[in-house]
Formats: C-alpha cells, structure tokens, sequence
C-alpha cells in the first residue's frame, strides 16, 4: 500500500483536543488526515468514524446532503466518549471530484437523483475505496472498530480488508427539507440503514 504517514499535531476544536495525523497516498498524490482521541492502540475496539471529504456539506454549509452533520456528531461522539478516531479521506462526490460534483448537483437540479446523476456523467453511484483505511489504522496501532456510519457497503468493505467491525452505530442527523430526496435515495438505492421513513418516500410515486 502507497499510504505513509507524514507528519502529526495537536488540533484544538470545539469538541476536544484532537491529534491529527496526516497521510499521503503516494499513488494518487492525495492527502488524508486522521483525527485521534485518547490511547486508540491499546487493543480495543476503537469508536470510529471512516468520512469521505465534502467541501460543500462540511466546509460550506450545504443543506444536500448530511455530511457536515455526521461530521459533527461524529466528532461530539468520540469527545463524549474520551476515545477514538475519524479518518478523513479525499473522495470528494463518492469518488468523482468536486467539479463532476457540481455537474452532478446540476442534474439532480434538473430532477435526476443522486444516483442518476453519477451514472449520467458515467460514473459507478459511488467509487469510494477504503483499503487505504488499512495502514492509517496500522499506524495507530487500531485493530478493531466501532463504526459509526449508516453504510453497510463501508462495513462490508473495511470486514473485508481485515478490520473487524465490532459493532455499528448509526449517524442519522441533518434531515432537512433540502436533503429528503438525496436521503430516500440512499436508502433505496444503496442501501443505506436510515430507516423506515425514507423508505416509505422512495416507495411513493
């Protein structure tokens, strides 16, 4: 694996003193950060949090989507509990980019969902990839994991790189008005665990 480890420091924020541990993926130019709280190497199921990159719902504010806000409570978790870890991974739009983001965004604001919109540009719904979780986790010295995450495809995954997902913990927060359609989706065509109310909204005509 091209991923090695750069360069660590202490991040104050407003949930708790972080260190953040920076990562380049020597293949793909791209640069990760990991964010720790407390002894994460001590053999235990670590509580922890695999984000993808979102400029637009974790920097901008953006009302779409629920990841500035699982970003949040993402980080509230681990400085409620005292321990753990949230890798911060550049696959900005599931994969494709900012810019084939915005054209996404373009689609699904002519009517496409989330989903349509990726396959219209020519891309797979999502093209995340999470073996580069593996040796940011073995830098830690993080062998297990506390997920939380509503995607069980990220679950699948990260079992099937060899890092045992102890327990699931669903992140459901940020619906807003904004986002119901973007929501259903995920859970209709991808399978996300949001429960049976965006369910119910993919079912309807």
């Amino acid at each position: 694996m091209s991923v090695v480890f750069v360069a660590a420091s202490k991040l104050p924020t407003p949930f708790a003193e972080f260190t953040m541990h920076g990562f380049l993926d020597e293949a793909t130019g791209k640069e990760h950060v990991v964010l720790s709280l407390g002894d994460v190497g001590d053999g235990q199921p670590v509580l922890g949090r695999v984000h993808s990159e979102c400029l637009t719902g974790d920097a901008l504010f953006s009302l779409r989507c629920d990841c500035g806000f699982q970003l949040e409570a993402a980080l509230r978790a681990i400085a409620d509990e005292g321990r753990g870890v949230l890798l911060y991974l550049r696959q900005e739009g599931r994969g494709i980019g900012l810019l084939n983001k915005i054209r996404a965004y373009e689609l699904q604001d002519g009517g496409a969902d989330t989903v349509e919109a990726n396959e219209r540009l020519g891309f797979p719904a999502d093209m995340r990839e999470y073996g580069i979780c593996l040796p940011m986790l073995a830098h830690l010295g993080i062998r297990e994991l506390k997920l939380m995450t509503n995607n069980p495809r990220k679950v699948k995954a990260l079992e099937g790189f060899g890092i045992p997902v102890t327990e699931r913990k669903p992140l459901k927060t940020g619906l807003n008005p904004h986002n119901r359609k973007y929501l259903a989706t995920k859970a209709g065509k991808l399978g996300h665990m949001l429960g049976s109310l965006h369910q119910d909204e993919v079912e309807q005509p």
